[in-house]
């Protein structure tokens, strides 16, 4: 699935991940990690020391299960976002998604919104009727991007951060595939 996106500064493509991508993948979620350090629960020097098989695996996706978006201008990765499916029988009718980050040069420009789309349609063509996900509470923009995709609060999760001294509250947002 490869969807092209307009915008100001030229196309952008949203396409799934592959493994040949674990370069520009690694380059791209520690650039995130460092970026925007409260924003994920992932550790930037952990994931640094990390061998490129592990990206490589990262990538190498269970096509059920879950994958990851990847938004790209003439080749270069400039955007991401996974989503994955409950893993228990009782749990597969639902998603979360994670690690959703846009290089702050291309912020503004609804690539976010265009990569949480593709996880809507990626999961609406599974069967999947609830997608959640976490956001740092102090993270105004990414959650004015999720409620324009129509993710609601529906809980806290206190104290979900720890980083530098200072705990960070995360909102439990989810939206219903099935009002999509």
């Amino acid at each position: 699935m490869i969807q092209s996106l307009a915008t100001a500064r030229g196309k952008v493509l949203i396409r799934e991940a592959k493994p040949a991508d674990a370069v520009q993948f690694r380059e791209l979620r520690l650039g995130a990690l460092q970026d925007s350090s409260i924003a994920f629960s992932a550790d930037y020097q952990k994931n640094l020391n990390h061998p490129l098989k592990y990206w490589e695996d990262m990538l190498t996706m269970q096509p059920d299960e879950s994958t990851i978006f990847l938004a790209t201008r003439e080749g270069n990765l400039i955007g991401m976002t996974g989503i994955a499916r409950g893993s228990s029988p009782k749990t597969r009718h639902g998603a979360y998604i994670w690690g959703v980050y846009v290089e702050p040069e291309w912020r503004g420009l609804h690539i976010a919104e265009e990569l949480i789309t593709s996880c809507f349609a990626w999961a609406k063509a599974r069967e999947i009727v609830l997608v959640k996900l976490g956001v740092a509470a102090v993270n105004q923009p990414a959650i004015r991007c999720y409620e324009r995709c129509s993710f609601t609060t529906y809980g806290i999760e206190p104290r979900a951060i720890f980083y530098e001294g200072k705990y960070y509250d995360e909102y439990l947002m989810v939206v219903n595939l099935d009002d999509k």
